[in-house]
């Protein structure tokens, strides 16, 4: 007899990446974590609340986080919800509108994730497939079903979609399109704006990747009024630990040390971009914190062994739309330069 669900027994977890236990003697390119440290003011904001208060409950509305994204963004309170990271806000818009026997829907190759979220709540899954031309295929004139989710920019491609272009797709969805911007603020455009614009798009940021703040926890979505609230009803109601919440607030203040560190990342990308080029190898242009790279014999697997071998980790797929390469987070000019004199040893 088993006390499970049947779907539950049934489904693969998601598998993140490889996190080694002596990560001090790696160069770890693999989980797309900033090589930058947060800004000085998180870390002084985190030592003074780590006192008496810490016994009390948080503030379950994490409000002060609230307001200081609706005024960086330029939105009214109201239309937004802070979370513990992007992913409670990911499962909890498949909670909210996508009940069992019901479909979601994202491209393939993306976040893979979605997928299991979907699963455990016992939707109906379907993909659309993404070449590396930037083409969505077979996306129907009108899609019925209850969520789209478009990973912009792309994971792991890097590719980005124009406002124009979500706002066409989101004209095609009856249900909800989500945007998710996990690495928006690498791009030189995002879809901000659109969620006035169009009642259906809804859109998810997350402070790991440019606040470098991966170990808070810290997500946040803007949408309209009445999507805000039906997160509030179905989210843990301390859901924002106190610590996380005044990280939150001075990450999202503090934006010259974040363009800072965001406009380092970008010049590193290109640069190591353009090296690799060099090499023989087929990179895709990114916009995010990552390059989707194919070395010249397509066997991303050969790649990822011999930099692992050299206690080097970037992420390697099996999946076969994934293979031919390998997924290289954007580290500090000296762990690249490293990266970059072991591929050409390599060949």
């Amino acid at each position: 007899m088993s006390y499970l669900r049947k779907n539950i027994a049934d489904m693969a977890g998601y598998m993140p990446g490889f996190q080694p236990p002596d990560e001090a003697e790696w160069v770890k390119l693999n989980t797309n974590e900033n090589p930058f440290p947060p800004s000085p003011k998180v870390i002084e904001a985190i030592r003074q609340a780590t006192g008496d208060d810490l016994r009390k409950y948080p503030d379950a509305a994490s409000r002060e986080g609230r307001k200081a994204a609706a005024e960086l963004y330029g939105y009214p309170v109201d239309w937004v919800i802070m979370a513990n990271g992007s992913d409670e806000l990911l499962n909890n818009l498949i909670r909210a509108c996508a009940g069992e026997g019901e479909e979601i829907a994202f491209l393939h190759p993306s976040y893979s994730y979605y997928a299991t979220l979907a699963r455990v709540q016992g939707a109906i899954v379907k993909t659309f497939r993404l070449t590396e031309d930037r083409e969505i295929v077979g996306f129907p004139e009108r899609y019925s079903g209850r969520l789209f989710f478009l990973t912009s920019p792309n994971a792991p491609f890097g590719l980005n979609w124009s406002p124009a272009e979500v706002t066409a797709l989101a004209d095609r969805c009856d249900g909800l399109l989500v945007v998710d911007e996990a690495y928006a603020d690498f791009s030189a455009s995002n879809c901000l704006d659109l969620v006035k614009e169009k009642q259906n798009v809804v859109v998810t940021r997350t402070l790991s990747k440019s606040y470098s703040l991966a170990g808070m926890r810290l997500g946040l979505a803007i949408a309209r009024p009445e999507i805000i609230a039906a997160l509030d009803k179905i989210r843990d109601h301390y859901n924002l630990d106190r610590l996380a919440q005044v990280a939150l607030v001075a990450a999202l203040k503090d934006q010259e040390y974040f363009g800072e560190c965001v406009a380092r990342i970008c010049d590193t990308r290109d640069w190591f971009r353009n090296e690799l080029i060099s090499l023989g190898y087929t990179v895709l242009p990114s916009s995010a914190n990552y390059i989707f790279a194919s070395p010249p014999d397509r066997n991303g697997q050969r790649i990822y062994d011999a930099l692992y071998q050299r206690k080097i980790l970037v992420r390697y797929f099996s999946d076969p739309a994934l293979a031919h390469g390998v997924r290289i987070s954007i580290g500090t000019c000296e762990e690249m330069e490293t990266t970059l004199s072991v591929l050409k040893e390599i060949g």
